[in-house]
């Protein structure tokens, strides 16, 4: 199974998905599933536009739009994260994850899927300090400060998706993250990504490039793939696993490989080793002299060299790391990788694979186990301790086995239990009007739509729907 994976998108789907299709016709293979890495902007229409933290003259509808309305049908089942420039209005509909058009499947603030049995696990937005802990608590109209920590990583994600292999004991095939996992330049070629980016040398000289969470979460889960973005530029990296530790939830306590190409940094007040944390316990990291929070938009000028059309499958315990451009020319904006599954068996040459996305069984029990720690406030309530949490997931475990299942039984290849076709219980709908339609007040920002999405999600899970925002149901 072919996946390909793009950087930010900037609302430029039809150079995307032309892109692809060129590489297709160049390399003479079928792409099976697309994973963009944030910054997606899913614009319904202008007044989404009013909710997007970017500078007015940044604001353009670009291209969603056209998918949203049926006007265009994206060619391949495409799954995104999002990231700090988005629509966050229509994200937080969908906060548990949903179609944000045909064929365009959104994983949530955090979620995990499958595809033909690849799991696949995101976390959108950015990671910010000063909003880590805090609950869900932005309302629409947004004002200047929740506009922008509406998109900022919360600690009650980080702890749910640090148990994504508690019931598999084997980790994701694939991470999505927006953001960097701080200290992953020192696992590649360091010097050659400051010769690219230079004014990123005060920030990996200070340990405040990246994100602390999303580092605990990479030792912790030890996905195959970890693809980002938000930077502006192709990044590799190896990030090696204890062997020992491979089938094991405790995070790996070796420190970074020597880089014959790391940068000597001569501040003694900073720590070279990377920061160790158990997989509940999330790091609490020092505030950042510098964070990147705000990408320029500004066109850069280096011009890159395009990279292979197909890497190929790592092992276990190595994680590989690749951060991806934005879509704009001579960028590297993409990348193609072969993922092994048993649906390539019945895959006839010259034709793309049927993929099947289900629901992850385990994402759903921790769903329904941290529930009731889900914070609508500022103030977000106390969490269990880690030995609480395993043995909750594990009871929710055998609740999904026994109550999740698809609506149509009569298959002969009838799934695992637990695990359920997501258009089973969600499709697509209209939830605000397309361009043209949102009446005279296109300037501001829109009502609050409840998503019935949403909705069927958290009936599937017998959960209260705490997104319902239309009441303002807090908790």
């Amino acid at each position: 199974m072919k996946i390909a994976v793009e950087g930010c998108s900037h609302g430029a789907l039809d150079a995307i998905y032309q892109y692809l299709r060129d590489l297709e016709a160049r390399h003479n293979y079928i792409v099976d599933l697309l994973l963009m890495c944030g910054d997606f902007q899913a614009i319904r229409n202008h007044r989404d536009m009013q909710c997007m933290a970017v500078p007015q003259k940044y604001r353009q509808l670009g291209d969603f739009h056209k998918y949203y309305t049926g006007e265009r049908t994206a060619p391949v089942l495409t799954i995104v994260i999002g990231g700090n420039h988005e629509a966050s209005n229509y994200m937080s509909e969908l906060y548990h994850g949903g179609w944000l058009a045909p064929n365009i499947y959104f994983l949530g603030h955090a979620g995990c899927v499958q595809v033909n049995g690849i799991r696949i696990a995101g976390a959108s937005g950015i990671f910010k300090s000063n909003d880590f802990s805090l609950g869900l608590y932005e309302r629409l109209p947004y004002d200047h400060g929740s506009m922008r920590s509406i998109y900022h990583i919360r600690e009650f994600n980080v702890r749910r998706l640090s148990l994504v292999r508690e019931f598999y004991c084997l980790p994701p095939d694939i991470f999505l993250s927006h953001d960097w996992p701080q200290f992953i330049e020192r696992h590649g070629d360091t010097q050659g990504l400051l010769r690219r980016k230079p004014f990123f040398r005060q920030d990996v000289q200070t340990g405040n490039l990246g994100s602390p969470p999303l580092m605990g979460l990479l030792r912790t889960l030890k996905p195959k793939w970890w693809f980002s973005a938000h930077l502006h530029v192709r990044f590799e990296a190896t990030v090696q696993h204890e062997q020992s530790d491979t089938g094991s939830n405790s995070p790996s306590t070796t420190s970074p490989p020597q880089n014959p190409d790391e940068i000597a940094i001569a501040d003694d007040d900073f720590d070279a080793a990377e920061p160790q944390s158990s997989p509940i316990e999330v790091p609490r990291p020092k505030t950042a002299s510098h964070n990147p929070d705000e990408i320029t938009l500004e066109e850069e000028e280096e011009e890159v060299i395009q990279s292979p059309p197909v890497a190929y499958r790592p092992r276990s315990s190595v994680t590989n790391f690749l951060a991806l451009d934005k879509c704009l020319p001579k960028r590297e904006f993409m990348e193609v990788i072969d993922m092994p599954t048993t649906s390539d068996e019945f895959a006839m040459p010259g034709q793309r694979c049927m993929p099947k996305l289900t629901f992850d069984p385990e994402w759903l029990a921790i769903s329904r186990a941290f529930h009731p720690f889900f914070s609508t406030r500022r103030r977000q309530a106390d969490y269990p301790d880690e030995a609480t949490a395993r043995a909750k997931v594990a009871e929710e475990m055998e609740w999904v086995k026994s109550n999740v299942h698809n609506n149509e039984t009569n298959s002969s290849d009838a799934p695992l239990p637990g695990i359920r076709s997501i258009l089973d219980c969600q499709t697509f709908v209209q939830s605000a009007p397309g361009p043209g339609s949102e009446g005279a007040q296109k300037n501001q920002q829109p009502p609050w739509y409840t998503n019935p999405q949403t909705a069927a999600f958290c009936d599937m899970l017998d959960i209260q729907n705490m997104i319902d925002f239309s009441s303002d149901n807090r908790a």
